[in-house]
């Protein structure tokens, strides 16, 4: 359990005129959600990971963008994926990394959450990569670390997960070409998961031609319609003529009470298989944020078949972190030094 002086507050992240992402020039100073930000920034890390996925498919895959910066990997929640490809990111900007094991720090011994953050910020650090249970917990750090570090949301509570949603808009870029003339499909927890959250502000925002979400009805958040979707809670009439199909993870850890019958019966009823996919197009791409849960959200077949580029979007998540994090730090600070206040 993190010891903190203050739980983050709905509130607080959800405040518009509260914008700490930008500085006074209306460059990425955090990266902490996809709200506020308008089509000009997310298409600059668009074009700014094009950049770097080139790097990466070189022999020799690094560049020296952020040599001499030191980045930690803050992570309050366990990750594969993100954590890793955030490290990979880091390294291939040239950075040096740190990760903190949460488990055995000192906020295990009792240590404030600020306090670890002061000795964080004693070593001389510039970043933070944070990801945490508690919605808001990124903008509660961002907003108590001194003025030259920046901090990255890797995902927090139900709240966000934005380099996840610029990697999803990514892997469509790079497959489907111009977001106004698409139909995105996002299926599943839609409840409880913070990237179909930041997935749909990052569609919205590109202009996309028809966002859908799909889900039994006890997965649906409450006014969901109001974000600019259509729902659906029948899989064959949510993607038909579909071009992108987005399935998300049923994230059991994070529900409370009854919501599902069982597994079985969301399979029965939500499971991505070959036969369903049919009703798409034809040409339609297949997307999963991880991990995969085969079986309750989508069929093997489906998973490893012809139109999934679910491994793609893997790949692409280290290009688009080097976009972020090298617009982030790449940048002159504004105030030099500082401490936590």
């Amino acid at each position: 359990m993190v010891n903190k002086p203050a739980r983050p507050t709905d509130s607080l992240i959800g405040n518009d005129s509260w914008n700490i992402q930008l500085d006074t020039k209306g460059r990425l100073k955090h990266f902490l959600t996809i709200e506020g930000l308008g089509s000009e920034i997310l298409t600059n890390i668009l074009d700014t990971a094009e950049s770097f996925a080139n790097v990466n498919e070189q022999s020799v895959k690094k560049v020296p963008i952020l040599r001499g910066k030191t980045i930690v990997n803050l992570f309050f929640e366990a990750s594969t994926r993100t954590r890793t490809t955030f490290e990979l990111a880091a390294k291939r900007l040239s950075a040096d990394i740190l990760n903190i094991n949460i488990s055995t720090s000192a906020t295990s011994k009792g240590e404030t959450l600020l306090d670890t953050l002061q000795n964080l910020q004693a070593m001389l650090c510039d970043m933070f990569i944070v990801r945490h249970s508690d919605s808001g917990a990124a903008h509660f750090i961002a907003s108590h670390v001194a003025p030259h570090i920046s901090v990255i949301n890797a995902g927090d509570g139900r709240h966000a997960h934005p380099t996840q949603a610029m990697l999803d808009m990514f892997t469509i870029r790079r497959n489907k070409g111009d977001f106004g003339q698409l139909r995105v499909a996002i299926v599943g927890d839609l409840l409880h998961s913070r990237v179909a959250r930041s997935q749909i502000h990052a569609l919205n925002t590109l202009n996309t031609g028809d966002v859908r979400v799909i889900a039994p009805k006890t997965l649906i958040p409450t006014g969901i319609e109001d974000m600019g979707v259509s729902v659906f809670n029948d899989l064959e009439a949510g993607i038909r003529d579909a071009d992108v199909i987005i399935m998300l993870r049923l994230q059991k850890e994070r529900m409370l009470g009854a919501l599902l019958p069982s597994e079985a019966e969301y399979y029965s009823q939500y499971g991505l298989t070959e036969e369903r996919l049919r009703a798409a197009k034809d040409d339609a791409i297949v997307m999963h944020p991880g991990p995969i849960n085969r079986g309750v959200e989508i069929e093997s077949r489906v998973a490893d078949g012809v139109r999934s580029v679910i491994l793609d979007q893997v790949t692409y998540g280290i290009a688009v972190r080097m976009a972020v994090m090298s617009m982030v730090l790449g940048r002159e600070p504004e105030q030099p030094g500082g401490d936590v206040t």
